[in-house]
Formats: structure tokens, sequence, C-alpha cells
């Protein structure tokens, strides 16, 4: 499958059939294309085949894809690698949804960066390693953090996001998620979103009841290659 339709109708086709295998209902899903490395053209391509969500991993190629596609006023952008506190005001007024919130310091950063009334979506990261220099608050600290974004009032807390570990069953690792999730409602009921999932794990992130897959190069193609 060569062509951009073809690979994002495959992916559309897996996702559903992973739905229906684990008993959901594929409406339930929202699938983000990832556009890392890709040029602005690419992302208007897929906004023509009827994709109103992308997602990025970097400020600065957010905030100029942003720009130059600001016309495309359906489409919804989605920050999803790891932020700088001092990079929060261009996140923000570039993203409409911050998946990698992980600390209370950007928490903050990102409600001081209000220009108007709108809320911004976030999710809180969790860190699925041992290792504390991963991005993502630990499991165990996940409800502080939780109430603390709770107090900003500019910020809409939504839900979880989690990448799952390569050396772990991602099954196994999903399934931390999920309980993650539900003690996240208990401090925030209606925060139910749960993104997780890639190109090589999004069937078992389904199963474990993700609403939001992150698909970057089985939809876009390779990425194109930096200098």
């Amino acid at each position: 499958m060569n062509s951009l339709a073809e690979r994002l109708s495959a992916i559309d086709a897996a996702i559903a059939d992973a739905a229906r295998r684990a008993d959901r209902d594929p409406a339930e899903i929202t699938r983000i294309v990832v556009t890392k490395f890709h040029p602005a053209s690419l992302v208007r391509e897929l906004y023509g085949l009827g994709v109103r969500e992308v997602g990025e991993n970097r400020q600065q190629e957010l905030s100029a894809k942003t720009e130059e596609l600001a016309d495309l006023e359906e489409l919804r952008w989605h920050f999803i690698g790891q932020a700088q506190t001092n990079k929060a005001g261009a996140i923000r007024r570039a993203a409409q949804a911050v998946h990698s919130v992980d600390r209370a310091r950007l928490a903050d950063a990102l409600d001081r960066a209000a220009v108007d009334d709108r809320p911004l979506d976030v999710l809180l990261q969790i860190n699925l390693t041992d290792d504390p220099g991963r991005g993502g608050v630990a499991p165990a600290d996940l409800e502080r953090l939780a109430e603390h974004v709770l107090a900003l009032p500019t910020l809409r807390l939504r839900g979880v996001m989690a990448v799952a570990p390569l050396d772990e069953d991602p099954a196994a690792a999903f399934a931390r998620v999920h309980e993650s999730a539900q003690r996240l409602l208990a401090v925030a009921p209606g925060a139910d979103w749960i993104s997780a999932g890639m190109t090589a794990d999004f069937a078992e992130a389904i199963a474990a009841g993700a609403t939001h897959l992150r698909i970057g190069s089985a939809i876009t193609g390779p990425r194109p290659a930096q200098g």
C-alpha cells in the first residue's frame, strides 16, 4: 500500500477490528495521526482525507505547522512529546490538548500561558518504567498531581497517557494504565480519556480501554531523513 489514503484506510479498518474484538464501539476511539518530521503539506493532504486529529512531539514543529495550516479551522492539534516549562506558552498557543503533563511546574506554566478563556485539555502522563528519567509521573503520585491540576482554572483534566515500555508485554503495561485511569476517575470524575497505543500495540491498548491512539508512520509512511 503506497498511497496515504490506502494506509489510513487500512489502519482505520484494523482499529475497528480490534475494537470489535474487545467488544467496544469503534466510534469511541479517536485516532490521532502523528506527523513528526513530515511537512505541513502532508497534514493538509490528511485533512483532505478527513483527518481532524493530529499529533506532534516537538514544540518548534508544532508551532510552525499550526501557523502554516491556520486556515484548516477544524484541525485539532495534540502535543504528545516531553514539554519544557519555558516552552509552555508556545505549546499552549498551538495545541488544543497536551498529553504529557507529568509535573506540577509544567501544569502551572501551561495555566499561566492562557491568553483567553478557552480551557486547555490536558492528560497526565504516567511513567510505566522504574527509570525516573523517563517522562511521566510515578503511578503512586498520580492523585497528587491530579489534585494540583484540578485547582488550575484554565486547565481541563481529561485523563491519562502512557507509552508501553519496549521490554514489557504491552497488554500487561496497558493493564496498569487502565488501573491508573480508574484511580484518576475517583479524583476527577469525567476524566476518562486514556491515550495509549501506537502502531505496534494499539490492539492491546484498545483491549485495555484506550480512547485515543497515537499512530505515526503506519499512516504517514517513513519519516523523512533529518539533516
